[in-house]
């Protein structure tokens, strides 16, 4: 998910003016929501039933350290072997397996989304975040008003699951107090966190 904003740095708001700063839907990819269903999840070709090796790599425009960005790549590990992002059946996305400029116009424009990831400055914006200097944080989130629904169910939820790009996953529509305070020894670990150059943190 990359989300851009234009404003820099830390940035005081007010009521709605803070929901202005920021593209909040983003450009994602969701091998579920492109189509390719068998991708993710139990026994599948990323199998959830084991643990994975989830590799994120920022690509510069000309494959230099000073150049801007211009691609955000997913790539995950399983029994040693590395397997490569999903690609989409969908015929205006299944040149893409990577987040870029082009693959997020196109994809806003098979879903029939605005496309405020450009008009929040898209990946000039993220470069520029980027170049000041970000903090890694990883959390377990939860959301009273959407119950992450964007993430893995229907959304939005008045529109048809079969209008291409609403269905996100296999999760029912439920209101996130039933499924979340339940359960309050809920946890999720992340180990061996490594960063560097580009293919010199797992073994290829």
């Amino acid at each position: 998910m990359a989300n851009p904003c234009t404003v820099q740095g830390q940035t005081r708001c007010s009521g709605s003016e803070c929901t202005s700063y920021c593209d909040s839907d983003g450009c994602d990819f969701n091998p579920y929501r492109l189509g390719n269903l068998p991708y993710y999840g139990h026994n599948m070709t990323v199998d959830t039933n084991k643990k994975p090796t989830v590799i994120t790599q920022f690509i510069t425009a000309h494959n230099t350290t000073t150049s801007a960005l211009g691609e955000i790549r997913r790539l995950y590990v399983q029994n040693d072997k590395v397997i490569q992002n999903a690609r989409s059946p969908i015929p205006e996305l299944a040149g893409y397996n990577s987040i870029t400029g082009k693959y997020c116009s196109a994809q806003k424009t098979a879903f029939g989304d605005s496309d405020a990831f450009a008009s929040k400055g898209g990946f000039q914006a993220l470069g520029d975040a980027y170049d000041s200097g970000l903090v890694l944080v990883m959390s377990v989130s939860g959301n009273d008003v959407t119950q992450m629904r964007w993430l893995d169910s229907v959304y939005p939820p008045d529109r048809s699951s079969a209008d291409p790009g609403v269905a996100r996953g296999v999760c029912q529509d439920s209101p996130v107090t039933l499924s979340v305070e339940p359960q309050p020894t809920a946890s999720v670990a992340f180990s061996n966190l490594r960063f560097g150059d580009i293919g010199s943190t797992y073994a290829s």
